[in-house]
């Protein structure tokens, strides 16, 4: 049988119009009402089960517990069973003997370059370069020493912060800001260390410079500006800079000094923040392979 039909005189409207015309007021497809309401009793078993409504420091846990922080912790958690035979072994060797088992060597350049950019990378560079004020690790110029040894004991105590007491502490001393020095021996100074590795700014201020970096600069720096890496006094006589070695840039670091701080990132003085002893020498081991290391 035919459906007779529908007239437009039979279908209701909502009462609007809009010049003249108007909006039918036809019901909804049974098959979209049905739709609709599954969608809400699933959204409400959904928030039943699952965490969902917010509230002032958490939000509610949901009947099945389900936490993706818990199966992320769950995942690394798995990681680092399978990886703790390898890791014990890392830090247990001798950090000399970690170059000669390649296996070792593989595992520790891969585990440091992730610990590295999670952790390093945001003051020394992604790739390591460095920036002003942060050591290029690319290179061979090391303020304290670029073997494994020292790139370890560095990494670990940290330079000129309270977390470990036997951080690498010496800091040089602001002859300009504490008037240790005069302003025109200060300029003389400078333009000497300048002549080191380069032009000075006033050749005719050098031979006055000379005398006041033997008296006051040379028992850190030594008597060539060569460096002492037992005091992490940098050598002046490369052209390598780590504040910049502009006429500006060393007039303000002998004027007020430069101290920079690194952590120590060592569980024993940063418990919640702190890396791993297989982590401490995985970073080593990927810092050492970068070029740099001696």
């Amino acid at each position: 049988m035919a459906k007779r039909p529908i007239k437009k005189e039979d279908v209701p409207t909502t009462g609007h119009s809009w010049d003249g015309i108007q909006e039918f007021d036809n019901p909804m497809p049974r098959w979209w009402l049905w739709t609709f309401y599954a969608c809400i009793v699933w959204a409400i078993g959904y928030t039943i089960a699952y965490p969902a409504w917010p509230g002032i420091s958490s939000a509610t846990a949901g009947y099945l517990g389900f936490s993706t922080r818990g199966q992320v912790a769950e995942a690394i958690a798995e990681v680092e069973t399978k990886l703790a035979p390898m890791n014990d072994k890392l830090a247990s060797v001798e950090l000399a003997s970690i170059a000669s088992d390649e296996e070792l060597k593989s595992y520790a350049i891969s585990s440091g370059a992730a610990v590295f950019k999670t952790w390093c990378a945001q003051c020394h560079g992604s790739g390591a370069a460095g920036a002003k004020g942060y050591p290029n690790l690319l290179d061979d110029d090391w303020l304290w020493g670029g073997d494994m040894e020292a790139i370890h004991y560095t990494i670990t105590h940290g330079i000129r912060n309270t977390d470990s007491d036997e951080a690498r502490a010496t800091e040089m001393p602001a002859f300009g800001r504490d008037e240790l020095l005069e302003k025109p021996q200060l300029e003389a100074v400078v333009n000497y260390v300048m002549s080191l590795s380069g032009t000075p700014q006033d050749a005719g201020k050098v031979e006055e410079g000379a005398v006041v970096f033997a008296d006051n600069c040379a028992s850190c720096h030594g008597d060539q500006g060569e460096g002492m890496r037992d005091l992490g006094a940098p050598k002046l006589s490369d052209a390598i800079w780590l504040f910049g070695g502009d006429y500006a840039a060393l007039m303000e670091t002998v004027t007020n000094s430069r101290a920079g701080v690194m952590p120590a990132w060592s569980r024993d003085f940063r418990p919640a923040q702190g890396l791993s002893e297989a982590q401490i020498r995985a970073v080593a081991t990927y810092v050492h392979a970068l070029g740099g290391g001696e």
